[in-house]
């Protein structure tokens, strides 16, 4: 009951902020929303993308997985919610950027690389959605068969990051954008532990600062 409370708190102070204090946002969202920015995110509970960028309503459309993963473009009869998703941003709303934004500590990516699952068959949705990034994990333990667990986890969190930009090349009407010149993918890494934001540089091969660890005054 506590957390209820706290999130009908907290909507109130939503609700004052921009019903009361700021109504022009809404003034212009209830006309139709204009994100320039499609953020491809985690599930996890810690990082949140609004949060961590400073959005206002309408600045992101947002699509949120396990493991922040992009599945390749398929032609079969199942349920895609993210591949619609990432359809309805880049053809109808127009968006001139995808970002994938991955994590550290990301459980999904964990489950991936020790194979732990909690149920099996039909029924693991999990180890078949996050398979997705199997050739991340191939690549890992291929390069660093004899790293520590911490340090093979945060390189697949990494190299999953790599193969969801991929698997958004597989989108026609992604690719066509592109090569356009009319949209572009980014592909970011939130490192949590450092409180640091990674970027992965195509020219360099790897993920540099794009905003670095706060320094303590007394360093």
């Amino acid at each position: 009951m506590h957390d209820l409370e706290r999130f009908i708190s907290g909507f109130q102070r939503f609700q004052q902020q921009y019903f009361d204090q700021q109504p022009s946002v809404y003034d212009e969202l209830k006309q139709g929303q204009h994100p320039t920015t499609l953020l491809i995110g985690c599930c996890d509970s810690r990082v949140d993308p609004a949060l961590l960028l400073g959005c206002d309503p309408g600045d992101i459309f947002t699509v949120r997985n396990v493991a922040n993963l992009v599945p390749p473009c398929t032609h079969g009869m199942s349920h895609q919610g993210v591949s619609s998703a990432i359809q309805f941003a880049v053809d109808q709303l127009q968006v001139s950027r995808i970002i994938i934004l991955g994590h550290a500590q990301c459980g999904g990516i964990r489950a991936l690389v020790e194979q732990r699952f909690p149920t099996e068959g039909e029924t693991d949705f999990i180890g078949r959605w996050v398979h997705i990034a199997d050739s991340a994990r191939q690549q890992v333990f291929q390069l660093m068969p004899d790293a520590e667990p911490a340090a093979q986890r945060r390189a697949c969190e990494l190299a999953a990051i790599l193969v969801s930009l991929k698997n958004l090349m597989t989108f026609p009407w992604v690719a066509q954008r592109v090569n356009a010149g009319s949209l572009t993918l980014h592909g970011w890494y939130f490192d949590l532990d450092s409180g640091a934001l990674l970027a992965y540089s195509p020219r360099a091969d790897a993920f540099l600062p794009l905003v670095c660890p706060l320094v303590p005054d007394d360093a």
